[in-house]
């Protein structure tokens, strides 16, 4: 699995993690989150779904750092499908990391959802918060979803 950093590059999962260890041993006594939030977008004329995975660590008040992964899948047309797929990639990111840093993530992690009040996907809220949430992480939807509907979303829209 790979990973974009705008400033390191290229990192493996095992590279995000010391990163983030380096990260947080910079400031210990510092507040931290640590967020995951995934959004995906059509490519009609390609046929494919690309799905975007941020997790981003936020030292609070202080700057954050973050990291993409991109997935192409084939083209997803359901919108319900699309959000359970975000979801999904989102809670297995946060398994991987919560057995590979517990002591960072704890209880600190938090899933950004792509879906809102407003729009066609607050049909969906209840549903996937309620997953999120019996998974044992913190769910956040929009407009406080920013890990989603703005990060990984800027990453979706720039695939070439």
């Amino acid at each position: 699995m790979q990973f974009l950093n705008p400033t390191k590059g290229t990192l493996t999962l095992d590279d995000v993690v010391a990163d983030i260890c380096e990260f947080v041993g910079t400031g210990p006594d510092d507040a931290y989150k640590v967020i995951i939030g995934s959004d995906s977008q059509n490519r009609y004329d390609r046929g494919i779904t690309m799905f975007v995975t941020a997790i981003i660590v936020h030292r609070v008040g202080k700057g954050a750092r973050y990291y993409i992964h991109r997935r192409p899948s084939r083209e997803i047309r359901s919108l319900k499908q699309r959000m359970f797929t975000e979801t999904s990639y989102s809670l297995l990111l946060c398994q991987e990391l919560s057995k590979k840093i517990p002591q960072i993530c704890g209880d600190h992690l938090e899933i950004h959802i792509d879906i809102g009040e407003k729009g066609a996907t607050k049909s969906l809220i209840k549903e996937i918060v309620g997953w999120v949430t019996a998974s044992g992480y913190t769910a956040k939807v929009k407009p406080n979803a920013f890990g989603a509907s703005k990060v990984a979303d800027r990453y979706t829209r720039s695939f070439g």
